[in-house]
């Protein structure tokens, strides 16, 4: 009896003592604070942007030849003179861009760039171009020509190289389409030979404006800091390509003995551009990010 007075004793302290120990206020740790993982940088989406830079001639003469005669027979007569002179349009240029770059792999990007371009790309130069026999030595003719592209643009395709180590740094090749507007002007005038009245001479002039089109290629490289990542800025080169003007201008004389003179020149249109341009990219088909709701 003894005996199991006291082992209903310990019993039913331990029970008790449980019990008490469910009254006592718990001490639990902090939630777990969720960090969301680091975004992945990526090219992918829409961009538009501003740029500005410098043009300069990309070679190639601007050349002519007259050829005397009368008014019913242009004949090219020994005394013709021709000539070939470089070219040199320069100038300042700038305007605006809009593409969009898709991403295939951490390393490789392929997008679509469109850009129009204010520009000031001029150039005049002039000639004096003997003629030999049958007019008299001492005989000159005289031809001008000013160049000038008021604007162009370009619609381009880009391919990218990324390092995975750099993913915001991108080198590309870019090339495409290219259109412009282009005004030229040649003059020629030349004074009579010697078989002339005093004071007779030949002169006329040539006026080209349309959009010319072509081809435009090149390449650059595009870096977006890591702390601004819908931001980028580049720095790139293209050589533009609209083909070549050729102008027929008739040199009219004052004096119907000396007939007239043709002339036929051509002037090409290309130039190296190089720019800085400024990015801001945005990606309305992304996913949007999800909302966390606390309780």
């Amino acid at each position: 009896m003894t005996k199991f007075s006291i082992s209903a004793g310990i019993a039913l302290a331990l029970v008790a003592g449980s019990a008490l120990a469910a009254d006592l206020p718990s001490r639990k740790g902090p939630p777990p604070v969720y960090v969301p993982p680091a975004p992945v940088f990526t090219w992918n989406g829409l961009y538009g942007g501003v740029n500005i830079g410098y043009g300069f001639s990309g070679g190639g003469n601007w050349q002519g030849v007259q050829t005397a005669g009368t008014f019913a027979l242009p004949t090219v007569l020994p005394g013709s003179a021709a000539w070939s002179v470089p070219t040199n349009m320069n100038g300042v240029l700038g305007g605006g861009q809009i593409g969009y770059n898709y991403q295939f792999s951490p390393w490789l990007v392929v997008g679509v760039e469109a850009d129009i371009q204010a520009a000031d790309l001029n150039n005049a130069q002039s000639v004096v171009a003997p003629l030999g026999a049958p007019f008299a030595v001492g005989t000159f003719g005289a031809a001008t020509n000013a160049m000038h592209v008021d604007w162009f643009g370009t619609v381009r395709g880009r391919l990218g190289l990324v390092m995975p180590s750099y993913p915001n740094l991108m080198v590309y090749g870019t090339g495409g389409f290219a259109y412009g507007g282009v005004n030229n002007l040649t003059s020629y005038s030349m004074a009579t030979p010697f078989f002339a009245p005093a004071g007779a001479f030949v002169q006329g002039a040539s006026i080209y404006g349309d959009t010319k089109t072509g081809w435009t290629a090149g390449g650059g490289v595009e870096w977006s800091p890591m702390s601004f990542p819908a931001w980028s800025v580049k720095i790139e080169y293209l050589y533009t390509d609209l083909g070549t003007v050729t102008q027929n201008t008739l040199a009219v004389s004052n004096f119907n003995m000396n007939g007239a003179s043709f002339v036929t020149s051509s002037t090409p249109y290309n130039w190296h551009t190089v720019r800085a341009g400024l990015n801001w990219h945005f990606n309305p088909f992304a996913a949007s990010a999800p909302v966390l709701a606390k309780y």
